[in-house]
């Protein structure tokens, strides 16, 4: 099968190099292969470096996105190719020479299988990285994202780094460029209601290089937050429960904390439920780790993903819900009515 890869990148002059090395190396039939680099206008060396690769291997090939960002990135490779397999993949991962003949043995499971994908293996570049990447891979941290917690091999609502037969795009049509987050989740939610079916194999491996800090953390989770509350608002659903608990979490210690003070119950009755999440923390970071420093920042990172991602979906909600807020393409199609 022919098959591309997409490469949404910006400014990744420290990645780009193994990213596109381990694509390279692959045992895939070369002849058989397109990759789609989409740099985002970078002003580092990202785009000399792709280059020499370009210049090396004909099957790399280079689109500049003058838009800059992910969702325009992806649609911009995958429309590129009439590939029979379109893989996307970040600049900070690295796949496994076996990756590609994976992702196809993978289809050949169920004729339904429109996307299929596998774990990722996070190498932590710091401490901090690691203690983060810890508490991403826990079901206490993410809920059932089975591509970050590794637990179930078979049917999954998502993956990270899909690879999509050439059909579910002319079917579902492409990535939401509306989305600045999530633009994967949405999209594999959206070939689901078209009856495909997303299939993770633990066989299908790849690396990711996690660069983080606290404070990146929030960023992201917030924004993962914010933007499901779009994609539920645009599909008139909640695409899946394990987005509303951390919205119910910051709920319940606003609101909780309020009505401490109106009866002694109340109070008790909060702080028992409360002091139950911090045991459940704890005894989550204990299971990683025995080193009492690395135990309570892993414990920081489980409040840092689930307050964010709560707060963002809180505001969410009353932008997209109540302020009745709209993007800049439903903008243009009101103008253009």
């Amino acid at each position: 099968m022919r098959v591309s890869i997409t490469i949404p990148c910006r400014n990744e002059e420290k990645y780009i190099v193994r990213c596109l090395q381990s694509i390279v190396d692959s045992n895939y039939p070369k002849e058989l292969l397109e990759v789609f680099v989409c740099d985002g206008m970078s002003d580092d060396k990202t785009v000399d470096l792709i280059t020499g690769f370009t210049l090396k291997y004909p099957f790399i090939k280079m689109i500049e996105n003058k838009r800059r960002t992910t969702q325009y990135a992806l649609n911009l490779g995958i429309m590129a190719s009439d590939s029979d397999v379109r893989i996307i993949l970040g600049a900070h991962a690295e796949i496994y020479p076996d990756y590609i003949n994976e992702c196809i043995k993978a289809f050949e499971i169920d004729p339904q299988i429109g996307c299929v994908g596998g774990l990722l293996e996070n190498v932590m570049e710091d401490r901090i990285s690691s203690v983060i990447s810890i508490a991403m891979a826990s079901s206490f941290g993410v809920g059932n994202a089975h591509f970050r917690t590794g637990k179930k091999d078979g049917y999954v609502d998502t993956v990270a780094f899909g690879a999509y037969k050439k059909e579910v795009f002319e079917t579902a049509g492409y990535f939401d460029e509306d989305l600045v987050r999530n633009q994967d989740d949405e999209f594999n939610f959206r070939i689901l209601k078209f009856g495909f079916k997303i299939y993770l194999s633990h066989a299908i491996r790849s690396r990711y290089f996690v660069r983080a800090s606290f404070p990146k953390l929030y960023k992201q989770y917030n924004q993962y937050g914010y933007w499901k509350v779009y994609v539920n608002r645009k599909h008139k659903t909640v695409t899946t429960v394990r987005q509303l608990i951390p919205a119910f979490f910051v709920l319940f210690v606003v609101l909780g904390m309020l009505m401490s003070f109106f009866h002694i119950y109340l109070a008790a009755a909060y702080l028992l439920i409360f002091t139950l999440y911090w045991v459940m923390a704890f005894r989550e970071a204990f299971s990683a780790t025995r080193e009492l420093s690395i135990v309570f920042n892993i414990v920081y990172s489980f409040l840092i993903l689930h307050w964010s991602y709560g707060t963002g979906y809180l505001k969410g909600i009353f932008d997209f819900f109540i302020l009745n807020r709209k993007t800049i393409s439903e903008e243009n199609m009101k103008l253009s009515r």
